[in-house]
């Protein structure tokens, strides 16, 4: 069998069963199914806890909180213990596993993954300033996360969701539209806001087609808040210098376009294994510190 062939094979195996993760994973996290016959949202005692990845907290089905939508919404108040309860929450993940909960928990990346698979003229891999870009997601973070939900709140001490209401194509994807569609009330309350924000997830969706997982390379806070842990992660890629030959297949199959050999643990690393798969002397492997 060819080689080349052979190898393709296996990474279409192995994207299959991280694939197959990360949607077991979403209908799991998402098993209020009676939301998507009434429209409603659950509003159980599971709804208080958070999920590691981004999943809208008024998706029809979501059984628990996105930790990005619920730090937005209590950060302005230190009365609020929940606000320190989402940021233990986001160390704790960070520092166990860094972005892993990008390649095979968040749905959306699953969305991207998905959409990167349908044929196109041209895949862009890279462009002039893509480096650059990449801390727009730290902006982001700092400024509709952080800054404006602490700075502007109401009489309570409540930020709103700033990143969720302007920016978050997410909650438009699993929430804004579901909801619509499922609530004949609802429609007549469409205005700029809602058709914003559906177009900024058309906007997501043809670049998720044409470039590698564009919301998770450039706008995605979670990203931005794990991609912090992922050189002191616990787990985390270990790369072995005496066996590696300096092919650079590990590089080229890269879909983050990181140079593993240079730094195993990159910020922008998600987890997804592909260089590992593709190491002929298996050079890189998993491991736990300490």
């Amino acid at each position: 069998m060819d080689k080349k062939k052979f190898s393709k094979d296996l990474y279409l195996v192995r994207d299959r069963i991280r694939h197959s993760f990360q949607f077991i994973w979403f209908l799991f996290t998402n098993s209020f199914f009676e939301g998507f016959k009434t429209g409603k949202i659950y509003q159980g005692d599971l709804k208080k806890l958070c999920v590691p990845g981004m999943n809208c907290y008024s998706c029809p089905g979501a059984k628990g909180a996105c930790p990005i939508g619920a730090l937005q919404a209590v950060i302005g108040n230190a009365n609020y213990k929940f606000s320190f309860y989402v940021v233990g929450f986001l160390f704790f993940v960070g520092a166990l596993v860094g972005r892993f909960v990008c390649g095979f928990l968040c749905p959306f990346g699953l969305v991207q993954d998905l959409l990167y698979k349908i044929p196109f003229v041209k895949k862009i891999q890279t462009f002039k300033g893509d480096k650059y870009l990449r801390k727009l997601k730290y902006l982001i973070l700092l400024i509709f996360v952080i800054i404006l939900p602490m700075v502007l709140v109401d009489i309570l001490g409540q930020g709103s969701p700033y990143f969720c209401k302007l920016i978050c194509p997410v909650g438009m994807l699993e929430g804004g539209i579901p909801l619509v569609l499922l609530n004949k009330t609802m429609r007549s309350a469409i205005g700029f806001l809602y058709y914003w924000k559906f177009a900024i997830l058309i906007v997501t969706i043809i670049l998720s087609i044409i470039i590698y997982r564009p919301f998770c390379k450039y706008i995605c806070p979670l990203g931005a808040v794990y991609s912090v842990f992922n050189p002191i992660s616990v787990f985390r890629y270990r790369l072995d210098h005496d066996k590696c030959i300096s092919c650079g297949r590990c590089k080229k199959v890269c879909q983050m376009n990181i140079d593993p050999v240079k730094c195993s643990n990159s910020l922008e690393c998600i987890r997804c294994g592909r260089c590992k798969n593709a190491c002929p002397t298996q050079a890189i492997d998993y491991s736990f510190k300490g």
